[in-house]
């Protein structure tokens, strides 16, 4: 079914130009050389502003000052010493006892709502979720809170004073259920700025953690999606994704990912099912073979392994897990770390300057054709024109080799300096054919 001549996905041309098939959605990209010569910098741009630093941090609605600007928490982790602890369903009127390093509350402005769930599905609140939501709103806090939330949304919505309270009379419940119960959700990191910051372009984003915090920030994420799906039975899929800066589509330049609960696995998981249905190695053959013939793969641990993506719209590098199991929350600590440490290492070397999308794909919860859990960050340093809408031939401004050769002096520089985990770079990565496990259990 699928060519196993290289070339047809991957072809450099006498100029230099690098014509690509992505392997899995088929998408024709070109990338041309010289288009994407920037050099990876975290350089304060002539644009930024400096800080009016407070003593609190208070600069948008997910800061740490403000918990209750955003909806109830399902949880948050809080570190004391050493040590990380979760604490869930936090009674409201002890939010400011102990500091979130992480937060998980429902999304404000849901893209799945609660609706959805209830009018297609007959989706209710099990009894704990109940229970947890008439405890909270019986606090005075608590039912302030919801209050001043709801008032919030409904006039973000464009409701006038009188559409909002007769909102209020007849759909209180039935709105509020979706901070309780909803299927979307975020994670919201502790702080705005990175330690040091003087600028407003200064911002905290996954590089800027250590390597311990973003393994704490993946496994509560996971833990999320798990309590997700333990809590509502027609979901599918669950879309995991992180939009780092407003060009990226962040509502907030705050780090946080989101967290979608789906009835469907979309067009491009179901085809890739499809793929393996014809050929059960094919993330080996298609994935990270073919990265590895090209000499695209850079890092590499026990757990997992990095390579540039080919044939996509945005320069994007791919994290691939070895596990044998193919589901965030199937995967051990250690093969979870694995994971993180080479994503984490990703965002260290692109830095905090530039937007980026970071995407999860996994197996389906009701697939029987087992898929590796990976991870795409794209760089959206690009912007879709005229040409790529009437020939859907996509213009990449950076070739696969130049986005290698821009992260792997970044990375080795950082792993010197201990910001990352320690890993096998560029060189030093072994290259095993069928590294991934996904297809043996």
């Amino acid at each position: 079914m699928f060519p196993k001549n290289y070339s047809s996905y991957y072809n450099i041309m006498p100029d230099g130009t690098v014509k690509q098939i992505n392997p899995f959605t088929g998408t024709e990209v070109w990338a041309v050389p010289g288009r994407g010569n920037k050099p990876i910098t975290n350089g304060i741009p002539a644009t930024a502003k400096p800080i009016q630093h407070s003593d609190h941090e208070n600069y948008c609605s997910f800061c740490s000052t403000r918990y209750y600007e955003t909806p109830p928490e399902k949880s948050r982790l809080i570190k004391i010493n050493d040590r990380y602890e979760t604490i869930d369903r936090l009674a409201p009127d002890k939010y400011f006892d102990t500091v979130a390093e992480f937060r998980r509350t429902g999304n404000l402005f849901e893209i799945v709502t609660i609706d959805y769930w209830k009018k297609n599905y007959g989706y209710r609140l099990n009894a704990a979720l109940q229970g947890w939501r008439d405890t909270y709103v019986a606090n005075p806090k608590g039912m302030e809170h919801i209050n001043n939330i709801l008032q919030y949304k409904l006039e973000q919505s464009g409701k006038t004073a009188d559409q909002v309270k007769k909102k209020f009379a007849f759909q209180k419940v039935n709105m509020m259920d979706a901070f309780f119960g909803g299927c979307h959700e975020l994670i919201i990191a502790k702080t705005h700025y990175a330690d040091g910051a003087e600028f407003d372009t200064q911002l905290r984003s996954s590089g800027e953690f250590s390597t311990e915090e973003h393994f704490q920030y993946f496994a509560f994420t996971v833990a999320a999606m798990k309590d997700m799906l333990d809590h509502n039975r027609y979901i599918r899929y669950i879309s995991i994704f992180q939009n780092w800066l407003r060009s990226a589509g962040a509502s907030f330049d705050h780090l946080h990912k989101q967290i979608c609960g789906l009835d469907e696995w979309g067009s491009s998981i179901t085809e890739q099912i499809n793929m393996l249905r014809h050929d059960a190695n094919v993330f080996n053959e298609l994935g990270a073979n073919l990265a590895s013939q090209y000499n695209l793969v850079f890092a590499e641990n026990d757990h997992a392994i990095g390579f540039v993506g080919i044939g996509h719209r945005y320069p994007t590098i791919e994290i691939y897990s070895k596990s044998y199991v193919t589901r965030p929350y199937e995967h051990s600590m250690d093969e979870l770390r694995g994971v993180s440490d080479i994503v984490h290492a990703c965002h260290a070397a692109m830095g905090s300057q530039s937007s980026c999308n970071e995407e999860w794909y996994y197996t389906p919860i009701d697939a029987v054709y087992k898929m590796p859990w990976h991870v795409c960050l794209k760089w959206r340093v690009n912007v879709t024109a005229g040409f790529e809408g009437g020939t859907s031939i996509y213009i990449n401004p950076v070739t696969p080799i130049e986005m290698r050769d821009k992260l792997v002096p970044r990375l080795y520089e950082l792993r010197d300096q201990r910001k990352i985990a320690n890993m096998s770079l560029a060189e030093e990565c072994k290259l095993q054919p069928n590294s991934l496990k996904y297809y043996l259990k």
